[in-house]
């Protein structure tokens, strides 16, 4: 299996072309390993939490460590409101990290480096949230557009920034995302093409080949860190969004 283009890593393969009533539900590479990631996540958390101790092992310990981060980070232990979405906070933390370190292992498939994707997860917490904000507070969740104390002439401008700054929570949520996850791994292929083509120049290309790959292989460090920082970000921002919804500040 060879890549030709850094764009080709992020090309939708069809392996069973499959049409019911008018609409595509072919199997392809996307499917799969979105399938796969909720396997490995979903096993993996088994596995490390099976038969648990008081005086935990090492994969328990890895296991109630995250649990502990994301809890922190929710700020579930501070805001009792927020405790009850917990479960899918944490899911949806795994779920994006999941799929990010999977995509570091060469010929596999990203799947959060699909804008589409990302954007159905970020769409999916906008309209969560924002049905959460109604179910609390009815009407009362457009006071969220306009804070207390601001001076009457300001009121419609502020109101139409503010509404305009809450729709696009769904667009700069998965686009972050998406952009950072992708343009990594499209500058590691580059890099990766650049550095084997300098292997057949002679001596010079060779050297020039081993700097690039020994730039590489700090570069894979950094893309790690990249995965584990924009799982932390889009789940830190979705619970921001919660709590707004929650408290309306």
């Amino acid at each position: 299996m060879l890549i030709f283009s850094p764009l080709e890593q992020f090309s939708i393969v069809n392996f069973l072309q499959i049409d019911f009533l008018g609409f595509n539900i072919s199997l392809t590479n996307s499917t799969l390993f979105l399938v796969f990631s909720i396997f490995v996540s979903y096993s993996l958390l088994y596995l490390c939490t099976y038969n648990p101790t008081i005086a935990p092992n090492n994969w328990q310990y890895v296991a109630e460590t995250l649990y502990k981060f994301v809890f922190d980070t929710s700020g579930a232990q501070n805001i009792k409101e927020i405790r009850e979405y917990f479960p899918f906070i944490f899911t949806l933390f795994v779920f994006i990290l999941t799929n990010n370190l999977i995509g570091m292992v060469p010929y596999t498939f990203t799947i959060t480096s699909h804008l589409f994707v990302t954007f159905t997860l970020g769409f999916t917490v906008w309209v969560g949230v924002t049905f959460v904000g109604f179910a609390r507070h009815g009407l009362h969740f457009f006071s969220l557009f306009c804070p207390a104390g601001i001076p009457l002439v300001m009121v419609p401008a502020l109101i139409i920034i503010e509404i305009v700054s809450y729709v696009f929570r769904a667009i700069s949520i998965s686009v972050r995302l998406f952009a950072n996850v992708m343009a990594g791994h499209a500058l590691f292929a580059i890099l990766s093409g650049f550095g084997w083509a300098m292997v057949s120049t002679g001596i010079l290309g060779c050297f020039g080949c081993f700097s690039i790959f020994a730039f590489l292989f700090a570069f894979t460090g950094l893309e790690i860190a990249i995965a584990f920082i924009q799982a932390y970000i889009f789940t830190l921002l979705t619970c921001i969004y919660l709590k707004d919804s929650i408290l309306l500040h």
